[in-house]
C-alpha cells in the first residue's frame, strides 16, 4: 500500500470522522474550526487520495508544544501510519522548537513503547503525573 503524507491541518469533517473512526472523543464543529485553525503544524495522510490519518502540534510556539490528535483509521493501522505521522512531528519539533522546548502528549490509544521509540519518556509517580480536565 502506498500512503502519501501532505503537510497541512486536516479538514474539519475529516478531522472530525477519522478522531470517531480511530477511537478517540467526539469534539464538535465549533470546536474543531477553532482548534485547528490555531495548530501549529500538522500532517494528513492520504491512500488514493482520501485522508486516512491525522497528527497535529499545538502549543505556545516557544516553551509548550503537545502532540495531539494522533488518529489512524482502523484499517489502515499497524501498517506504518502511524510512524509516518511520527517521524514528520518528531523532525518538525526537532527543526523549529527552542532548546529546552517541552513536548508532551496524552496516548488515549497506543502504547508507551511506540512514542518510545520517538523519545518520549513515560511520566511516573511519584516524580510527575499526567492530568486531564474535560469540559461537557
Amino acid at each position: 500500500m502506498s500512503y502519501e503524507l501532505r503537510t497541512e491541518i486536516p479538514a474539519v469533517n475529516d478531522y472530525i470522522e477519522i478522531r470517531l473512526k480511530a477511537g478517540l472523543s467526539r469534539k464538535s464543529e465549533e470546536a474543531a474550526t477553532v482548534g485547528l485553525k490555531n495548530s501549529i503544524f500538522g500532517v494528513v495522510v492520504y491512500f488514493n487520495n482520501v485522508p486516512i490519518g491525522i497528527g497535529r502540534i499545538i502549543g505556545d510556539g516557544g516553551c509548550f508544544f503537545e502532540i495531539t490528535d494522533m488518529a489512524v483509521l482502523p484499517e489502515h493501522q499497524h501498517k506504518g501510519v502511524g510512524t509516518l505521522i511520527m517521524n514528520a512531528l518528531v523532525a518538525w519539533l526537532l527543526e523549529n522548537a527552542p532548546v529546552t522546548a517541552y513536548v508532551s502528549l496524552m496516548a488515549d490509544h497506543g502504547t508507551p513503547e511506540f512514542y518510545a521509540k520517538f523519545g518520549f519518556t513515560k511520566a511516573e509517580l511519584p516524580k510527575s503525573s499526567g492530568m486531564y480536565m474535560r469540559i461537557v
